[in-house]
């Protein structure tokens, strides 16, 4: 059954934070919550884990009204938050505890997830020797180290270097391979497309876009061209009133306003006998359509 916001609302001080929101997540999978700075995210997580009380609406987790007793959870906030002078492994041992875990198990989930997250040299080591990016590691360790069912990605990737945003991704998709259900929101659109198969964009509290995102973007007409030849071609762009987003060796992406336009220009280039190695006609990105929604 998984879980079910509906009609969920939160005021603050005569504000409303989030108004009349509903999601569901009904299988194992990422799902993006998304919005500006102030759109509603971070309360509607609170609201969803049990962390603040929502003033109007319902949430389940598996049928059950959500209660931090009865939600397994795990949760990276976006304030990022660890002791400066206590050891790595006495602050995991504190939170796994906390989560009921004892000691045996604890050990063996702390030593676990620092061979993969590969920060076992840090163990012994109190928090303020740590890089930002080791501590935020150590963090998601905190999130996941009792094997939670519903795992909650504040901006997780925040401060990550290629190498451990690699790291982090692998894991995350781990996490959804074996049945766990994960909410992430970010800023960074990419990485949304890269694991999100449903999304919500929130917009002053209210949902301005929703569904399954490959849907969302069939949705939307054809506006970039990615055409890579052997040489420059601004006089066929010129030609056909188009305009260069980006040129870098010859790769090209050019705006369009319909696909018809794309195909008279490779037909223009065929004609001429030009070497043709890619020609792909794209989707609005997930920022475009961010940008749309909530760009006002």
């Amino acid at each position: 059954m998984g879980l079910i916001l509906k009609n969920v609302s939160k005021n603050f001080v005569g504000k409303r934070a989030v108004d009349n929101i509903s999601l569901t997540l009904d299988k194992p999978g990422v799902f993006g919550l998304l919005g500006t700075n102030g759109a509603g995210k971070t309360t509607t997580i609170r609201m969803l884990l049990g962390i603040i009380k929502k003033d109007g609406g319902e949430i389940t987790w598996n049928g059950k009204s959500v209660e931090r007793k009865n939600v397994n959870f795990g949760y990276l906030p976006e304030e990022r938050g660890v002791y400066p002078k206590t050891k790595i492994f006495d602050q995991l041992m504190y939170f796994a505890k906390l989560k009921g875990m004892n000691k045996q198990e604890a050990t063996n989930a702390i030593n676990k997830w620092a061979k993969e997250l590969k920060v076992e040299e840090y163990l012994e080591l109190p928090a303020e020797k740590l890089s930002k990016g080791n501590q935020q590691k150590i963090q998601f360790m905190t999130a996941i180290i009792h094997n939670p069912e519903l795992v909650v990605l504040d901006e997780p990737f925040s401060g990550l270097d290629p190498v451990n945003t690699e790291i982090l991704k692998n894991i995350i998709i781990d996490l959804v391979s074996r049945g766990k259900y994960v909410i992430m929101s970010a800023h960074q659109m990419a990485t949304i497309e890269e694991f999100c198969s449903d999304i919500l964009i929130l917009n002053r509290g209210k949902t301005v876009l929703q569904g399954n995102l490959k849907e969302i973007k069939e949705s939307y007409p054809a506006n970039r061209l990615e055409i890579d030849v052997n040489e420059n071609i601004d006089s066929y762009i010129e030609k056909f009133n188009l305009e260069k987003e980006i040129e870098k060796n010859n790769d090209y992406i050019i705006k369009i306003s319909d696909e018809e336009i794309a195909h008279k220009l490779l037909s223009e280039l065929v004609k001429d006998g030009k070497i043709i190695n890619k020609f792909e006609i794209k989707k609005p990105t997930l920022n475009d359509i961010f940008i749309e929604k909530v760009g006002e």
